[in-house]
Parts: structure tokens; C-alpha cells; sequence
């Protein structure tokens, strides 16, 4: 990992030595400064790209001859699914002309897959987290996908002067064309905790908890735009029903669950109500207020809650047997990852409802939404109870995955970072979501074994993302409508 930071580190700093040169451009007859920044794109990528083959060619130096030629073949293999994947939606749904190297690509991978699986000993590992694979295979992806997803070109479509849109255009607005890769991260999502380490499972079942969070949170601030600054509180009454209701009366996992998330619905209904009339800075403050007095009546009614101490010896889910941790983990990791799909679904369709168009028109003007005969007041109720409802659920999940909760579990900084989840990945947008929680989650989790660097990557990524992608890393793409005069004329003739 150590030379994975180091190969970064180096592609970062030969982009800081040609940025002068290669990416600022003076025009002195137009008196314009023109910004080329692709071209850092190109030299960090090239530089990485080469520090990849050096390293693998080194590698493959001090392998045995068998061991060399699988690995070389699982190397190949890694970079050409990504491009074949991205060569088939390419031909299949926006007309462009299949490129040479894919053609090559279609006709080596199977072989070279086949090869690969019948040279493989049976009691030998592949050597699929060796770090040269990492690092010739995100820039094979981001060049390729980049030319294959966001470059108009190839071949026009039948109508004259109509330009070809992207693919990454094609496949937000058609989403046949994503199905393989949705199927494929299901596939992969099913299999992995049978390969990895138990602390890599623990760590993605947090991953999904963040996801949930942050699309619960997603509902109230992306898509009704009311800015919820004390949205943990809801995480909480959740845990705390389930540690109270197991402790006190030894309701089950499986029981709780739909209680959390009426209890979220509740307390979501409790807060909505009084705040009805405020907005921006002001309902901040407010649910601000809302989250830290959930957390010190947690914190100081010690008869009821237990304090500052906490509840310990929470149950986990129950099952048809005993499981000892490593399987009670999986377990749990299975449990999140449906109720994370079942969320992604219930979200989407509210999203696309009536409901969701009128938070939509919410966000936008409340005054106008008013006028085209929407109930205002429902209308926010809704966002904050439905909003408030995954993160009661979750918070079930998370009393259980851990045993133990306290108040310190659910602080104003828990908030921040759900709220981060979602502007950083994309306001009202359920993919920026899950990128928003893989960038804060996930990857400072991946990077603690280089503790001195892992802040500083976090920190300057935060601030990339902020000056140059401010609408977020996946942001929603709003639907637009076109009046066709000559259409509707010919339909009345």
C-alpha cells in the first residue's frame, strides 16, 4: 500500500511541475487565460500508467516461470473487462462505431479467461491484490471510459444535424444500458464476504449503514431542500429502541425493526411540525438544536437510558443456530445489504412519484408550488417522516451489529458527515449518494495503513471536489422537456 501512496504521490507532483507549462495557456490577443485541464488528466495518468509497468515488469521478474505467466494473464484480464463492458453498451446503444482495440479485446479476454482457469493450481491463490493491478487498471478504465463515456464522436445518428450525445448521456437517461453492471455489482456484492478477511465484511456493513443514512437524509435535503443539520437524532431513537425494547422486555431483532422505523417516522413528524415555516440557516439551527437535545436527554436520564455508560449485551439478529462473530458478521452483512437494496428501490420510486415531484417543486419555489395547488405543510411532513424512517431502521441495525451503544455514538459530527455524504456525492441524486459515502467512508478505512498520509489525501480531495465539482461528484440530472411546435400543428391539422 506504501507504494501505492508513493506512485500517487509522484503522479501528483510531475502535475505540479507541468502545470505551468501544459495546463495554463495565455491568449495575448484575446487577453484570456485558457485552462487545458485535461492535460494534467493525461500526465498523471501517463505517469502512473509507467510506474505501473515498471513495477509489474519487476514483479514478474522475481516470479517462478508458471507464476509469471498466471499473473501476467490476471493482469491482462483486469484491464480488458472494464473496456469490454463499456465496448458492448457503446455499440448497443448510441450507434458509434466499435473501436479496433475492443474488437482485439472481444477476441483475446475469453481465451485468455479460459487459459487463465484451466493453468491455475488448485490449492494456489490468485494474486488478485498484488498493487500493480491496481494500478494499471484505474487508468485503463479512466481513459478508455473516458473517450467511450463523455467524448462525442464516432458515427452521426440518421437525423441531419443532430449531434451524437455521449455515452454517459445515453446511459443516465436509459438504464438498460446499465443493467449488466447493476448485475454485476450484485453478483460481486453477494460473494464478498466469502472473499475477504473478516475486518474487510465489518467494514462494508458500515459502508451500507453510511449509504442509508445518507439517502434517508438524501429525501429531506436533496430533494425537498430543507437543510437538517440534527438528522442523528433519528439514528438514535432507533438504536435506542432496540438496546431499551431487548434489554427491558427481550424483543428480538426481526420485532424492533418495523418499530424503529415508525419511531423515526414519529420523531420526524415531532420535528417537522413546529419548523414548518422556517427555511435555510434558521431550520438549521433548529434541527441542530433538535439533534444535540436528543443526545443529553440520552446522556443525563441515566434511570431510563443508562447515561453515559451505555447498554451493553445487545442480541444480535437471531438465527436458526448459534454463530460465532466472524458468521454473525456475515449474517449482519447480508441483512444491511438487503435492506440497503430495498431502500435504493423505495427511494427511487418516491423519487419519481408525486410526492417526490412535489418536493422537487418544494425545493425550487415554495411559493409557486403553493400556487400549482400543492399542500405545503404535508408535503415537508412527508419529507421529514419518510427521511427520518431509514434512519430509524438503520439505527436497529447498527445497536445490534455492535451490542453496545452510548450517546457519544450519536454527536453533532455523526450529522456532518451524513450531510457530507450527500453534498459531496451529489444533492437529490441516489448515485452521488453512494459515492458520496465510498469517498468518505470507505476510502480513509482503505487508507489506514499509511496513517501520516491518509488526512492529507482526504483533505486536498475535499477541496478538489469543492472548487471543481460543486454540484457534487454524481449529481442529479434534471429531466428537460422540449416544445415541438411543428408537431403539435401537424397533431391539430
Amino acid at each position: 500500500m506504501r507504494e501505492v501512496i508513493r506512485a500517487l504521490l509522484v503522479s501528483l507532483w510531475f502535475v505540479f511541475l507541468t502545470f505551468p507549462i501544459l495546463v495554463i495557456k495565455v491568449d495575448t490577443i484575446n487577453d484570456i487565460i485558457v485552462w487545458r485541464w485535461m492535460n494534467s488528466l493525461y500526465i498523471g495518468l501517463g505517469v502512473l500508467l509507467l510506474q505501473g509497468i515498471w513495477h509489474a515488469w519487476r514483479h514478474l521478474r522475481t516470479l517462478r516461470k508458471e507464476d509469471r505467466e498466471r499473473d501476467t494473464i490476471a493482469w491482462i484480464v483486469l484491464v480488458c473487462l472494464p473496456v469490454l463492458w463499456l465496448a458492448w453498451v457503446a455499440t448497443r446503444n448510441t450507434q458509434k462505431p466499435l473501436h479496433p482495440a475492443d474488437r482485439v479485446l472481444m477476441l483475446l479476454v475469453a481465451p485468455l479467461w479460459l487459459v487463465d482457469y484451466l493453468r491455475s493450481p488448485a490449492k494456489r491463490e490468485p494474486q488478485w491484490h498484488d498493487w500493480p493491478c491496481m494500478i494499471l487498471f484505474p487508468p485503463s478504465l479512466l481513459v478508455r471510459g473516458y473517450f467511450a463515456l463523455f467524448r462525442k464522436g464516432g458515427e452521426k445518428v440518421s437525423i441531419p444535424g443532430v449531434e451524437q450525445p455521449s455515452l454517459m448521456q445515453v446511459m443516465l437517461e436509459n438504464q438498460k444500458a446499465m443493467r449488466p453492471l447493476y448485475l454485476l455489482i450484485l453478483i460481486l456484492a453477494a460473494c464478498y464476504p466469502q472473499m475477504v478477511e473478516f475486518y474487510q465484511t465489518n467494514i462494508m456493513v458500515n459502508f451500507m449503514i453510511w449509504i442509508v443514512l445518507g439517502l434517508g437524509l438524501n429525501i429531506v435535503i436533496g430533494l425537498a431542500g430543507l437543510l437538517d443539520l440534527g438528522f442523528v437524532a433519528f439514528y438514535a431513537v432507533g438504536a435506542y429502541a432496540y438496546a431499551l425494547l431487548n434489554h427491558h422486555f427481550g424483543l428480538s431483532f426481526w420485532y424492533v425493526l418495523p418499530i424503529g422505523m415508525v419511531l423515526g417516522a414519529v420523531c420526524g413528524l415531532l420535528l417537522g411540525y413546529p419548523v414548518l415555516r422556517l427555511r435555510g440557516d434558521y431550520l438549521a439551527i433548529v434541527t441542530l438544536g433538535f439533534g444535540e437535545i436528543i443526545r443529553l436527554v440520552l446522556e443525563n436520564w441515566s434511570s431510563f437510558t443508562h447515561g453515559p455508560s451505555g447498554i451493553s449485551n445487545i442480541d444480535r439478529p437471531p438465527f436458526v443456530t448459534d454463530l460465532s462473530i466472524m458468521q454473525a458478521t456475515e449474517y449482519m452483512y447480508y441483512i444491511m445489504l438487503g435492506l440497503l437494496l430495498l431502500t435504493i428501490f423505495v427511494v427511487t420510486r418516491l423519487k419519481n412519484s408525486r410526492i417526490g415531484r412535489a418536493w422537487l417543486a418544494l425545493k425550487e419555489d415554495e411559493i409557486a408550488c403553493q400556487a400549482m395547488g400543492i399542500d405545503k405543510t404535508k408535503t415537508k411532513l412527508a419529507a421529514f417522516a419518510l427521511g427520518a424512517t431509514w434512519a430509524g431502521l438503520v439505527g436497529v441495525v447498527f445497536a445490534a451489529k455492535t451490542t453496545f451503544i452510548n450517546p457519544m455514538s450519536f454527536t453533532l459530527m455523526e450529522s456532518i458527515i451524513i450531510l457530507s455524504i450527500v453534498v459531496v456525492g451529489g444533492m437529490g441524486s441516489i448515485p452521488g449518494v453512494i459515492t458520496g459515502a465510498l469517498v468518505l467512508i470507505l476510502v480513509p478505512e482503505w487508507l489506514r495503513g499509511v496513517e501520516e498520509y491518509r488526512m492529507l489525501a482526504f483533505g486536498a480531495f475535499m477541496v478538489m471536489v469543492m472548487v471543481f465539482r460543486p454540484q457534487g461528484l454524481v449529481s442529479a440530472r434534471r429531466k428537460v422537456y422540449q416544445y415541438d411546435k411543428a408537431k403539435a400543428v401537424s397533431a391539430h391539422e
